[in-house]
């Protein structure tokens, strides 16, 4: 067998030789539009709608949430805490049709008496047909709250999917912004430096889409520097974004995957903590 292939749909397909896992000082930038639609041949089967999580279990966030954790991103953050399905998503989680993942909450949910759910880990957005096809599920459940995590990747590049998801009373969404320079969002997410306008857009087209959202910002000073936050804060003030209103400051915790990836990127850790 050829490892740097994996199995999609019957036969090993898709070379992964060249496919980004953790970022270096020497990687080369990536198009995150175009890593988003490999990584969803790997995380998404189209014939049954289903998506590779990894877990599903209740969170202590939000006072206790029943979380699926998601595989799969378009996106390589230095900062990022999701463990190594991240990199290897060919090798991590398992498939769960949209009434086998809200059916896995559910039974969550009820051991802990919990109304509230969410998609978190790597990248929720990913596998476009499945979210939709859980949502209107988590519509008719007993959540009284859905949160999607997002970057807002593809929302930023799909305006029909944000109305999409917009629609659907009981979701809410926390669109985390990780830079407001091409600089910055180069440096620490490796993607293209162009493209941080691809979550700018995401939130113009959630406006647009009257979905209810929150802006979230790794604002931690120790990544992004002071200058840059201004920039960001006025970019999101032009968006009706405030500080004093719906945006969430982040700080960058010591995981062990993120550890692992600040190293990597080459950040001296022991100074850093």
């Amino acid at each position: 067998m050829n490892r740097n292939r994996f199995f999609i749909g019957g036969s090993y397909s898709i070379a992964m030789e060249n496919y980004p896992r953790m970022i270096t000082p020497s990687t080369e930038p990536y198009d995150p539009i175009q890593l988003a639609e490999l990584t969803q041949q790997i995380v998404c089967r189209p014939e049954d709608s289903a998506r590779k999580y990894t877990n599903v279990y209740v969170a202590g966030v939000y006072g206790g949430i029943a979380t699926a954790y998601a595989v799969g991103c378009p996106l390589r953050c230095i900062f990022c805490w999701v463990d190594d399905s991240r990199e290897y998503p060919e090798r991590r989680g398992r498939f769960y049709t949209p009434e086998a993942l809200v059916g896995a909450l559910e039974d969550a949910a009820r051991e802990r008496n919990i109304r509230k759910a969410r998609i978190s880990g790597a990248e929720p957005t990913l596998c476009k047909t499945h979210l939709l096809a859980v949502l209107p599920l988590i519509e008719d459940s007993f959540f009284e709250t859905f949160m999607l995590e997002t970057n807002g990747i593809l929302f930023g590049t799909d305006p029909d999917y944000a109305v999409q998801v917009g629609q659907f009373e009981k979701v809410h969404i926390r669109l985390s912004l990780k830079a407001a320079t091409p600089e910055g969002f180069q440096q620490r997410t490796g993607a293209r430096g162009e493209t941080v306008e691809l979550p700018f857009q995401a939130i113009e087209n959630l406006i647009q889409a009257k979905a209810s959202f929150h802006v979230a910002a790794m604002t931690d000073p120790r990544l992004m520097p002071p200058t840059e936050r201004a920039v960001l804060i006025s970019r999101l003030e032009d968006f009706g974004v405030t500080l004093a209103g719906n945006l969430e400051e982040e700080r960058c915790d010591p995981y062990k995957a993120t550890i692992r990836r600040l190293k990597a990127a080459g950040i001296d850790v022991k100074t850093f903590f």
